[in-house]
């Protein structure tokens, strides 16, 4: 059922991506970030299939991230972008709108939404996703902010080389909004502190061992009751929060949790 889930939200993923494409950025000739990107301005200037081109030239990072990453992330980036190619070639370009600026708005919008489901089905839509994926490991940062910049540099070479600051900019727009949603939809770098207090420290904390996160436990006293309890802290992600509450409360739905925004973590923190 996971398994299909993922595949899924994959699938879709792409769909959303093909129609920010070729609804939106390519009937005004505007660019993605990274691999997509440049596609896109091989296919303007050569007449080449832009989702052939876009599957060819992700090939190299699919390489990378096997070694760096995982067997299981690639399989699902490799599946999105082949989901994302054949999705370019089935939904028919259409200029819906004659702005530009709107146009970079909405297809940043559809694109973001896209790579942010790929990324929380576990994979990523390749090209800079990879490169993305790949530090996000090992910082703490969000990952749309990161892509924006990443992709930003891309965007000015690309508008020194060809002269056209128009193009750039509104694509630099919709490169801005892609990374906003994807920070929306993909919220892995978000920290969320929990602490649940509970009369049943033995089951939760059994239970809440048995994922990837550390558990403290510090003794406490009901204040109006005096009851013996017992607090459990753990820092989780916002994007496993709701898989947490869900075992709090099969284990105890009367207990009392606590929730708060981590500013940052010092120390030993799976971050995978």
């Amino acid at each position: 059922m996971a398994i299909a889930r993922e595949w899924l939200s994959t699938a879709l993923g792409a769909a959303l991506i093909a129609a920010g494409f070729n609804g939106f950025l390519i009937p005004h000739q505007l660019l993605s970030g990274g691999v997509s990107g440049i596609s896109m301005l091989v296919g303007y200037l050569m007449q080449w299939n832009i989702g052939w081109l876009y599957f060819v030239l992700n090939l190299p990072l699919f390489i990378w991230g096997w070694f760096g990453i995982g067997k299981k992330f690639v399989t699902l980036s490799f599946l999105s972008v082949v989901a994302t190619a054949v999705a370019l070639q089935l939904i028919p370009e259409a200029r819906f709108n004659e702005d530009p600026t709107v146009a970079a708005v909405f297809g940043g919008v559809l694109v973001g939404l896209g790579t942010g489901l790929s990324f929380r089905s576990g994979g990523s839509t390749g090209g800079f996703d990879i490169v993305g994926s790949i530090l996000l490991r090992k910082r703490d940062f969000p990952l749309g902010g990161f892509l924006f910049a990443l992709n930003g540099v891309v965007i000015i070479v690309l508008g020194v080389l060809e002269r056209d600051w128009d193009l750039a900019l509104y694509s630099m727009i919709s490169i801005f909004v892609t990374g906003k949603v994807i920070d929306v939809v993909h919220t892995r770098h978000v920290k969320i502190t929990a602490f649940i207090v509970t009369t049943k420290k033995d089951d939760m904390l059994k239970r809440l061992l048995s994922t990837p996160r550390g558990v403290t436990v510090v003794e406490a006293q009901g204040g109006f009751s005096l009851a013996k309890k017992h607090m459990l802290m753990t820092v989780t992600t916002r994007y496993e929060l709701q898989g947490l509450l869900r075992a709090v409360r099969e284990v105890d739905p009367h207990a009392f949790v606590n929730m708060v925004e981590t500013v940052g973590v010092m120390g030993l923190f799976r971050r995978e």
